[in-house]
């Protein structure tokens, strides 16, 4: 996993290949975004969901709540302790039973505990963001939620169309993070939300390794999203905490959106 800020200055719009190297993702998931019922249930897995990968044990988070209407809500007592297998292995992980009983945006958000990567000898923290909404109704959605860092996006991100672009703005601290690299990720292999376990990938990686996309000047980034489902975006090493138990921290941001298909009869 590449972990740096780009030093050279990019457009918004340029997609790079980078080393082959295999992306960790914190998830924030659940199967549908448009929610047409309260209850929901969500599972908070470490992994690698384009590469059918290895499955990192997550810790107690530190944080975990949503945003709806200005107002948050801490979700630390709804996490359920599980175990997610992946592609080669099983790992601890988290479940959470939600009631999102009102229209609008609903801004999950989840700080978690720090992550030693033996492999880099550094700890890695991804603070991560998905949404979710009921009723249509937009609310809170390209609102910053002040996380030490955080992706705001500039498009719906619960409605997002393939063959269309995703923007976002990186912030760390509030402030804008300009020419910093950004690793995109695809879940090829959506978790069963029965058994805990990924289904079979229906992607592979693309040759050249993890696509990037670097920020503008302002903080800006533009991705063309060219398949249905769940993608992400990774920041890495952009938050403001450098250190934790005396080894270098990665703070990274994280926002997950959801592409669907444009197509079919009026009324289907």
């Amino acid at each position: 996993m590449l972990r740096k800020t780009s030093l050279a200055a990019a457009a918004a719009l340029s997609v790079l290949s980078a080393a082959p190297a295999l992306a960790h993702f914190q998830l924030i998931y659940t199967p549908e975004v448009n929610l047409a019922a309260p209850p929901v249930e969500v599972k908070l897995i470490f992994w690698h969901p384009l590469s059918f990968g290895h499955v990192m044990d997550m810790g107690m988070p530190e944080q975990f709540f949503y945003v709806h209407n200005g107002e948050r809500t801490d979700l630390l007592s709804t996490l359920q302790p599980i175990t997610f297998t992946g592609g080669g292995n099983s790992a601890a992980a988290f479940q959470a039973d939600l009631l999102l009983r009102t229209a609008g945006d609903y801004i999950l958000s989840l700080v978690p505990a720090p992550y030693y990567e033996e492999a880099e000898d550094i700890y890695i923290q991804q603070v991560t963001k998905m949404y979710l909404n009921r009723g249509g109704l937009p609310t809170d959605w390209d609102q910053p939620v002040g996380l030490p860092t955080e992706i705001v996006p500039l498009e719906k991100p619960t409605n997002i169309l393939v063959g269309s672009t995703f923007t976002g703005r990186l912030l760390s601290n509030g402030e804008p993070v300009p020419n910093a690299t950004l690793e995109v990720e695809y879940i090829a292999a959506p978790p069963d939300m029965a058994t805990n376990t990924a289904t079979a990938p229906t992607a592979a990686e693309p040759p050249g390794g993890t696509i990037n996309v670097v920020t503008d000047v302002n903080g800006y980034f533009t991705f063309g999203i060219p398949r249905s489902g769940f993608w992400g975006f990774a920041a890495l090493g952009v938050g403001p905490e450098t250190e934790y138990m005396g080894k270098h921290l990665s703070q990274d941001a994280v926002i997950w959106v959801y592409a669907y298909d444009f197509g079919g009869a009026p009324g289907a």
